[in-house]
């Protein structure tokens, strides 16, 4: 069992070596820092959806209330008008 040619004694012998590079505390900080990070990406690209769906909820109904507020027969005036001609 190999990945790309690389035995998994191989990467053990690596894994190893970082460990005591660097030490298991250091290690165990990046891996929270990585972690948290990888959590704020996901909360931030959320947040984002959400608010463009919120954007364009805002949107359509502005364009229901415009098309609302509109008058329906637009002879209604014209109407008002004669009635003070009269």
């Amino acid at each position: 069992m190999g990945f790309g040619g690389i035995s998994i004694w191989q990467l053990l012998i690596v894994l190893a070596i970082i460990v005591l590079l660097f030490g298991t505390k250091k290690l165990r900080g990046m891996g929270g820092d990585l972690g948290g990070a990888v959590k704020g990406f996901k909360k931030a690209m959320s947040d984002e959806q959400s608010a463009e769906k919120q954007t364009s909820e805002n949107k359509a109904e502005q364009i229901k209330n415009s098309a609302e507020s509109k008058p329906a027969d637009v002879n209604t005036t014209d109407k008002t008008k004669d009635n003070d001609k009269v």
